[in-house]
C-alpha cells in the first residue's frame, strides 16, 4: 500500500489511546493515517486489567460484545495486614463489572476497528523527527527498520528508508517514554509520585476467577513493606493464566530502591500455593510510569499528547487505559467541534478540567504511601473497614464520574479541589 503524504489527523502510536483517537476521528469523517513504530500484533509492558471506567469507554467503541467474550471480573479481592475483603465494583454511571485483557490482543484489535473505521494503518514506523512551520507541526518524519531515535538518519537506517507525512492535526500517542513528545518539548516533572512496575504471564489454576486481586501489603524479600502492592489478573482459562505483576511508588526526594524482576518472582512464590501458579513466569517486563499529569508542554497549535505521553496514569492504582481510550475520544471530538482552535491552549485546559482535581489529590495520596512507616500504619485500620476500603476501590479505581451526585463522589471532587489550590506544579503544567 503506498504510504499517504498528507493527512488530516496523523495519529503517533497505536496503543488504546492512539487508536481510540483514530477511531473516533474517522467516524467524524476525518482523513485519518495512525503510525507505530511496532509491527502488530506487540506486546506491552501492563497489568492488562480492564476496570468499568474503561469497560465503559470500550462500550462506546462499540466493542463490549467482544470484551465480554474474553473473562469477566466483579470486583476486587483485596489481600493484606491479615484481611481479605471482596469489594464488588460499586456500578452507578459505570458499569459494573471488569475484565483483562493481554495487550497483545486488545491493542491489536483496537488499532484494527480503527483501520474499519476508516483510518490508514501504518506500522513499524518510528516517528524520529518533525518538520515545523512557525509553531505548528507541518510534518513528521518517520524512519523504517533502524533504531530510530531523535534522528531521521542513523548508520542503520539507509535515506530510502526514511519518509514524512505531512498533517493538519498531530496526536502523540506514543507512550510513558514519548520520543516523539520530548521533540516536541514535553517534560516529565518527578518530584510528584511517579510508579515503577513489572508484570510477567504464568500458568494457574484460577484463570477463570471472577475477581482480580491485589495484595496491598506487599513485603520485600527482607520482609520490608515496600510502598506498592502487587497483582494477580485472571486471564481466562482460555488465554492461559494470569497477569501477574508487582508496582512501588517513588518520588524525588523517595526514589524507589528495589529490583522489580527479583520482587515478582519472590512475589510469586508467595503466591504459588493459594492461587496455584506454574513454575514458569514468561514474558517478564518492566517500566517507569509518569503518572497524574506530571509533564508539562503536552500540546502545541495543531499537536496533542494523550494518554501515557501525557502522563494520564492513575497514581493509586498505575490504571492507565481507561484515560488512553477516553483523551483518544476527547482530543477527537475536539479536533472536529473546534477545527481552528489552538490546541496549545485548549487541550491543556481540558485536560485540567477533566482530571485535574482527581489527579492532584490522587497523587498526593499516592505519595503518602512512599513516606517510612505510614503504611504500616494506617494500612491496617483501613483493611478492618469494608466501608473504607469501598470508599478506596471507588477512589483509587477512578471511578468517580462528572455525573455522580453522591456523597463519596462529593467529597473526592471536594477534596480535589482544595488539593490542586495547594499544587506548586498542577497536573499538566
Amino acid at each position: 500500500m503506498t504510504t499517504p503524504q498528507r493527512t488530516d489527523v496523523l495519529v503517533v502510536g497505536a496503543g488504546p489511546a492512539g487508536s481510540a483517537a483514530a477511531a473516533w476521528a474517522a467516524r467524524l469523517g476525518a482523513d485519518v493515517v495512525l503510525t507505530d513504530a511496532a509491527v502488530f500484533p506487540r506486546d506491552k509492558t501492563c497489568g492488562d486489567g480492564l476496570t468499568p471506567r474503561a469497560i465503559g469507554e470500550l462500550g462506546r467503541l462499540g466493542l463490549t460484545d467482544w470484551v465480554r467474550a474474553h473473562t469477566v471480573n466483579q470486583g476486587l479481592r483485596a489481600h493484606g495486614f491479615g484481611q481479605t475483603l471482596h469489594l464488588p465494583w460499586p456500578g452507578g454511571t459505570l458499569p459494573d463489572w471488569g475484565s483483562a485483557i493481554a495487550r497483545t490482543e486488545l491493542d491489536d484489535y483496537l488499532r484494527t476497528t480503527a483501520i474499519k473505521a476508516g483510518a490508514t494503518g501504518i506500522d513499524g514506523a518510528r516517528a524520529v523527527d518533525v518538520r515545523m512551520d512557525g509553531g505548528r507541526v507541518a510534518a513528521v518524519v518517520f524512519a523504517r527498520g533502524g533504531s530510530g531515535g531523535s534522528q531521521a538518519r542513523t548508520s542503520t537506517t539507509r535515506t530510502s528508508d526514511v519518509f514524512e507525512i505531512e498533517c493538519g492535526r498531530l496526536v502523540v500517542a506514543d507512550g510513558v517514554r514519548s520520543p516523539l513528545g520530548k521533540i516536541l518539548g514535553r517534560e516529565w516533572h518527578r518530584d510528584t509520585v511517579y510508579g515503577v512496575a513489572g508484570r510477567c504471564y504464568v500458568s494457574s489454576t484460577m484463570a477463570d476467577d471472577p475477581w482480580i486481586s491485589s495484595h496491598l501489603e506487599l513485603r520485600g524479600q527482607q520482609g520490608e513493606i515496600l510502598s506498592g502492592y502487587g497483582w494477580l489478573f485472571p486471564l481466562g482459562s482460555a488465554a492461559g493464566g494470569m497477569n501477574l505483576g508487582v508496582g512501588t511508588l517513588a518520588t524525588a526526594k523517595r526514589p524507589a530502591d528495589v529490583a522489580i524482576r527479583p520482587l515478582m518472582s519472590f512475589y510469586a512464590e508467595q503466591r504459588r500455593e493459594e492461587f496455584g501458579l506454574g513454575d514458569d513466569l514468561r514474558m517478564p517486563t518492566s517500566a517507569l510510569l509518569p503518572m497524574g499529569g506530571a509533564v508539562s508542554n503536552v500540546a502545541g497549535p495543531n499537536w496533542a499528547l494523550i494518554g501515557d505521553a501525557a502522563a494520564c496514569v492513575n497514581p493509586l492504582n498505575g490504571e492507565g487505559i481507561d484515560y488512553g481510550l477516553e483523551t483518544g475520544r476527547m482530543v477527537a471530538e475536539l479536533m472536529t467541534e473546534q477545527p481552528r482552535s489552538d490546541l496549545g491552549i485548549v487541550w491543556p485546559a481540558m485536560l485540567r478540567e477533566h482530571y485535574g482535581e482527581s489527579f492532584s489529590i490522587a497523587r498526593r495520596l499516592a505519595g503518602l504511601v512512599t513516606v517510612p512507616r505510614l503504611l504500616p500504619t494506617l494500612g491496617p485500620v483501613g483493611m478492618r473497614s469494608d466501608l473504607l476500603m469501598t470508599l478506596a476501590l471507588r477512589w483509587m479505581g477512578n471511578l468517580v464520574t462528572d455525573e455522580d451526585r453522591d456523597r463519596s463522589a462529593r467529597v473526592w471532587r471536594w477534596a480535589g479541589r482544595r488539593s490542586l489550590a495547594r499544587d506548586a506544579r498542577p497536573p499538566f503544567s
